[in-house]
């Protein structure tokens, strides 16, 4: 160690010394050209010597500052540095709550680039950070719902090995059974069918095609649903034409007026309208005369896995996904839906398409 602090010593006392002949040697060459603008003649060789080390000294001196002068600006611009690379670090490594206000502090509200790359690095940890909380809520509702039915599934095939079941308690058990496993099914299908939405390729095959027929077909293919519950079905549909994937808009109807049948009790009605809005936009009215919803519930409907009544909803079999699905599709196709409703009123949703050219 000592050996090897000598040499560095002896490496910078060398380089400094280097440092002194280069400047002195410069002064050399420049001082007798200064000194031709001054008259030289009138100057004797001593006083011109002593300018000339006075100008290798006044070089030397210079080029020390300028050095200190850089690597005073590297450390300043290593001190500004290292919180932004702290930061990223955490972020790689999952812990995307960061403090950066330092730099706001530093620099106010100026246009620096520094505060410029401190905010970005703030927003993509909150940005990031949200995802994140989606992604683990996301998985915690999916381990949820699987959950649920296989529990069910697993406690009523136990008790099927139980001998002494009657007839109709096996019976009932198989159909909970049943119906448990085409929850998980459909849960799946569900999952499956927003990840592919959601990518960066959706299945998305647009044509032209008549909607009120449609919808005509839609109503009548799930006629015994609204039929079992004897429930009026009142269709109005203007002869539109509109540009988009059927099969997906088809999972939109569907959905739409599966909820308005689930909802609305028996001998109610739902009302499904199609009709060309002023703005030259298509507008697809459901409204039925259902349980309704409040305010607060209307805010988070299409939220994934969310469920205003979730006792109801099992029993029906909802997963929480398929506002969630019929949303992204609707989107996908330049749209927007809105709901409207109330406790005990029912409730009025309208899709609204933009108009085959």
């Amino acid at each position: 160690m000592k050996i090897i602090k000598f040499l560095r010593k002896s490496g910078e006392v060398a380089a400094i010394l280097l440092l002194l002949f280069i400047c002195w040697t410069a002064a050399f060459f420049i001082t007798p050209w200064f000194l031709d603008v001054f008259s030289r003649n009138s100057l004797s060789s001593y006083m011109g010597q002593i300018i000339n080390s006075f100008f290798g000294f006044f070089l030397f001196g210079l080029i020390i500052y300028g050095i200190s002068k850089i690597r005073f600006f590297q450390e300043k611009q290593s001190l500004f540095l290292r919180p932004m690379i702290d930061a990223i670090k955490k972020m790689a490594q999952g812990n995307f709550n960061i403090d950066l206000s330092f730099y706001k502090e530093e620099f106010g509200n100026r246009n620096h680039p520094f505060n410029e790359i401190a905010e970005s690095i703030s927003h993509m940890a909150k940005e990031l950070g949200e995802m994140e909380q989606m992604r683990q809520e996301f998985i915690s509702n999916v381990s949820h719902e699987i959950q649920s039915p296989l529990t069910s599934i697993a406690g009523f095939a136990h008790a099927l090995k139980n001998e002494n079941l009657s007839k109709e308690e096996h019976s009932q058990y198989l159909h909970i059974i049943e119906v448990e496993n085409m929850r998980l099914s459909k849960l799946s299908e569900n999952l499956l069918k927003l990840t592919s939405l959601e990518s960066d390729h959706p299945p998305f095959e647009p044509k032209t095609y008549r909607l009120d027929q449609q919808l005509r077909r839609v109503i009548l293919s799930i006629e015994p649903q609204w039929r079992n519950k004897d429930l009026e079905m009142e269709v109005s549909l203007n002869k539109l034409t509109i540009n988009a994937d059927e099969d997906l808009m088809d999972q939109v109807w569907i959905n739409l007026i599966h909820n308005s049948i689930k909802f609305t009790p028996m001998n109610g009605k739902i009302t499904v309208k199609l009709e060309k809005q002023e703005t030259g936009r298509i507008a697809v009215i459901i409204k039925d005369t259902g349980t309704g919803m409040t305010k607060e519930v209307q805010m988070h409907i299409f939220e994934r896995f969310y469920k205003a009544d979730p006792a109801r909803s099992r029993s029906n079999g909802g997963s929480g996904l398929g506002l969630s699905i019929v949303k992204k599709i609707i989107e996908m196709h330049k749209g927007h839906i809105q709901v409207e409703s109330s406790p005990k009123e029912g409730t009025e949703i309208m899709v609204v398409l933009p108009i085959a050219p």
